[in-house]
């Protein structure tokens, strides 16, 4: 399978903000459309052995996905495209593949749930040996890589920042001791984004993305997109995809690259925003803390100056009073929207141990608050307000 080449034409020394919006388009001639057009066919034309890059079926590949996977390789920076994926899920499955049957698995204890339940389900069905670490202690990550058994991990899962606890990883050091290990370095860019960081730079194996949140943007269609540094590995998530089905449809890859293109606005706006907010929600005498990268006394502030541009537009948040006071102000705000997903232009909050799966290390009464792109002021006026209707007796203690 092959696609066109990643961000072809396009000077290599444009930043990723203008990536967003270059890279994947048509090859300009009189007349051409500027935006890649919209194929809409599972089955094509098909005698004799087909060429590599000729299309027979549409679950094996489509032109319609080429134009979304060649700019999303472009932002991250490797020499390969993308592959896009159902949904998010679907990538990092494809990329926990990589793990061999009765291999060994080392992630984060804070990460994305689903991908701890899916790490589990490895275990029991595959035999997979799966060690959960505080990923941002480097050596304990590192001596858990090496293990105690002279059999290293298979594979490194990396989530930095972490979904929900927004703990960061030193990277760098991370894919150095692991590879020295022998061990492969996947990492889930989904909170970051190829604008904030892009891991291939320090050297990681795989990446994936969920790319229904930020890269799309519009919390309108589900995908995943997973890429891979090395032609072997990128064929082996290919292979997974189109074994097990993982496809997206055209129509939802379309709606995404449109999302893309505004990507660089959103993320600037966005962090701008949850960057404000944090400052404030940590100075109001109704929060008990406050967990943003963007805050000097964050325990990540330190390696996220130096290794990412920016901070990222997730928040975490406990209001003093606990879970109840949590749920009370999930319940008063008017103009944020309660709702579990994330990286869509409206702002979004839950309390994420009202899902059994999380994390039991992840406190009770912790919001995530996905901060979008509307007027700060009239997003701290929403929760301040709400903030100041929790009632006192249950849901308000001194600090």
């Amino acid at each position: 399978m092959t696609s066109p080449t990643p961000s072809a034409g396009i000077p290599h020394t444009v930043s990723p903000s203008t990536l967003v919006v270059s890279a994947g388009r048509p090859e300009r001639s009189p007349g051409a459309s500027l935006n890649p057009a919209l194929t809409l066919s599972s089955t094509y034309v098909s005698q004799g052995v087909p060429a590599a890059d000729e299309p027979m079926y549409g679950r094996m590949d489509t032109p319609a996905w080429h134009a979304f996977e060649e700019a999303l390789g472009a932002l991250e920076g490797g020499p390969l495209p993308a592959l896009v994926f159902g949904s998010g899920m679907a990538a990092i499955a494809a990329a926990l593949s990589l793990v061999p049957p009765g291999g060994r698995l080392v992630l984060p204890r804070h990460c994305y749930q689903v991908t701890l339940g899916y790490a589990a389900d490895l275990a029991e069905r595959s035999g997979v040996g799966v060690t959960l670490v505080d990923i941002a202690d480097t050596d304990a990550v590192l001596a858990a890589v090496r293990g105690d058994d002279d059999r290293p991990a298979d594979l490194l899962w990396v989530e930095t920042p972490t979904n929900p606890m927004l703990e960061v990883a030193d990277l760098p050091a991370l894919v150095a001791g692991a590879h020295e290990a022998g061990a492969l370095v996947g990492v889930d860019n989904t909170f970051a984004t190829p604008l904030v960081q892009r891991p291939f730079e320090h050297g990681a194996d795989v990446v994936v993305h969920s790319v229904t949140k930020y890269l799309a943007g519009h919390s309108d269609v589900v995908l995943g997109a997973a890429l891979a540094t090395d032609p072997a590995l990128h064929e082996r998530l290919h292979a997974y995809r189109t074994m097990h089905g993982a496809i997206a449809g055209p129509f939802e890859v379309w709606l995404a690259l449109r999302g893309l293109r505004t990507l660089a606005l959103r993320v600037e706006r966005a962090q701008a925003n949850a960057l404000e907010l944090a400052r404030r929600l940590a100075e109001h005498p109704r929060v008990a803390e406050v967990r943003h990268p963007g805050l000097p006394g964050d325990p990540g502030h330190a390696r996220a100056a130096a290794l990412m541009d920016g901070y990222g537009a997730i928040i975490g948040l406990r209001p003093a009073g606990g879970p109840q006071a949590a749920d009370a102000l999930v319940a008063a705000v008017r103009l944020w929207v309660p709702a579990t997903s994330l990286g869509g232009v409206e702002s979004t909050l839950e309390r994420r141990r009202r899902f059994a799966t999380e994390s039991v290390t992840v406190p009770e009464d912790l919001l995530r608050l996905s901060v979008g792109i509307e007027d700060v002021e009239d997003l701290w006026r929403d929760l301040a307000d709400a903030l100041d209707r929790l009632e006192v007796g249950t849901s308000c203690v001194s600090r």
